[in-house]
Formats: C-alpha cells, sequence, structure tokens
C-alpha cells in the first residue's frame, strides 16, 4: 500500500532529473529498497512520508548523475566522431526546435543551486509544503522559504524579457498565492 501511493511521486521526481526512463524504474526501485532497509530511522512525527522519499530520491539521484558523468566522459575519450544520418539530422532539428523554451528554462534553472532548485520542485511540482520539502533535503524550514523566495525572485526577474514570460507570469501568480495564504 505503501508503495503503491507513493510511486508515482517518487518516479515523477526522478525523471525530472534523470532522461533515461531506464534507469528512472531501476532508481525509482532503488528508493524503496532503501526507505525498506532504513525504515528504522524513520520518524512518523517528522515529515510526511513522500519528503522522506523525496530526500531518499535525491541522493540516489545525485549518485547516478554523478556515475553517469564519468562514464559518459570516459565513453568520449575512446570513440571518435561518428556521421549523422540525413534523417537523423532532421529529426534533431525538430527535436532543438520544440525543446527551445525548456532549455531555456533549464539553463536558468541550472543557474540556482541544486539544492535550491530542489526544493522549487518538491514545493511547484510535487506539491509539498515549505517545511516538508524542507525536511527532504536536510534544511531548516526558514532558510527554505527564504531559498524558495530568492530562487522565485531571480527566475521571474531573468524570464520576464524572454520568450518565456509565461513561466514569469505564473510565478508571479504563484508567489502572490503564497503571500495571501491560499
Amino acid at each position: 500500500m505503501f508503495y503503491r501511493c507513493h510511486v508515482a511521486a517518487v518516479e515523477r521526481f526522478v525523471a525530472r532529473r534523470i532522461q533515461d526512463p531506464h534507469a528512472v524504474e531501476d532508481i525509482t526501485s532503488e528508493v524503496f529498497l532503501a526507505a525498506v532497509r532504513s525504515c528504522r530511522r524513520f520518524d512518523p512525527s517528522g515529515p510526511a512520508p513522500v519528503a522522506w522519499l523525496f530526500g531518499i530520491s535525491f541522493r540516489l539521484t545525485a549518485d547516478y548523475q554523478r556515475k553517469s558523468a564519468r562514464r559518459w566522459r570516459a565513453q568520449s575519450r575512446q570513440k571518435g566522431q561518428r556521421e549523422l544520418a540525413d534523417d537523423a539530422i532532421e529529426r534533431l532539428e525538430q527535436r532543438i526546435d520544440a525543446e527551445r523554451a525548456a532549455f531555456a528554462l533549464r539553463d536558468e534553472l541550472a543557474k540556482i543551486p541544486a539544492q535550491t532548485r530542489s526544493l522549487l520542485e518538491l514545493t511547484a511540482l510535487d506539491g509539498l509544503s515549505i517545511t516538508d520539502a524542507a525536511a527532504a533535503l536536510g534544511i531548516a524550514p526558514g532558510a527554505a522559504r527564504v531559498r524558495l523566495h530568492r530562487a522565485k525572485t531571480r527566475l521571474r526577474n531573468e524570464l520576464a524579457d524572454s520568450p518565456l514570460r509565461a513561466v514569469a507570469t505564473e510565478l508571479d501568480d504563484a508567489s502572490r498565492k503564497e503571500l495571501h495564504g491560499e
């Protein structure tokens, strides 16, 4: 029951950080295995269970990304450049055009420190409260509020004059709702 209640949220969390769907599945299962192994340390009076799982997910995805980067560097040294077929070039051009806005947003998000970016994702995308998100990342709730406010302000300012104005508007709306307790 615990697995069924939380697997979709954990999978979404991991999928935002890892592109390979097979790796997403593997890491998601590793999260629940790690949760079972460390269940004695879970404090039911602490953060929500999903926040605890996101904390485990955060650490496992970071480990995977470090290992992938090492593997990629090693493969890059071993492989030469290969030629692309015409249809592959066309597919790449279509993908680049389709994801231009996503890349711009990703670039702006990349300028935010990883822990603060995760805080933003946990609250905006996963629906955790700031307190639960802070607990998942091991930071104080007050510090989380300050970091979240600064990150939203920075993104709002950076995106205001870009093709991503709609995202900046959504950040404004979200900030207003937080201030008014909606």
